[in-house]
């Protein structure tokens, strides 16, 4: 099996986990956040870093425009690449509005498709379009991956 494959297999496997907010525990709840978490305690070892306690509205900033707060704590420990470079194992990051900071996240599992966890369900495995692809906005590949 290869990395990529051990990283989407991982990502599958908690499938059917309901969405809890701040949660990241296979099977009994998780966000999306927790889910790249899981896949990553799961597939590269012990999380470099906490993330710090956020509420669901957190990137909703009246009037402004609140910072890159998902996308500069992954570039801390993973590789940026292009969101059309991105492949099956890479991870996305999406804008929920325009002009809004990246806050949804997923892995992307096949051509077109993603794992996430979505709010008020669980996670799902689902094919990646064009809302998704409109909303795209940053692309990382965990470490020890290659093109």
């Amino acid at each position: 099996m290869t990395r990529r494959e051990e990283i989407v297999a991982a990502a599958r496997s908690w499938i059917g986990t309901p969405y809890r907010h701040q949660a990241s525990m296979k099977g009994a709840g998780t966000d999306c956040l927790g889910l790249v978490r899981g896949v990553w305690r799961e597939v590269v070892g012990p999380e470099p870093e906490t993330p710090p306690a956020y509420t669901a509205t957190w990137a909703e900033v009246p009037g402004g425009h609140a910072e890159e707060t998902m996308a500069q704590a992954a570039r801390r420990h993973m590789e940026e690449i292009g969101c059309g470079a991105a492949r099956a194992g890479d991870i996305m990051l999406f804008r929920m509005r325009a002009n809004g900071p990246a806050k949804h996240a997923a892995i992307l599992s096949a051509d077109n498709c993603m794992i996430h966890a979505w709010s008020g369900r669980a996670v799902v495995e689902t094919v990646m379009g064009r809302w998704w692809r409109a909303r795209a906005a940053h692309a990382f590949r965990f470490p020890g991956l290659e093109d």
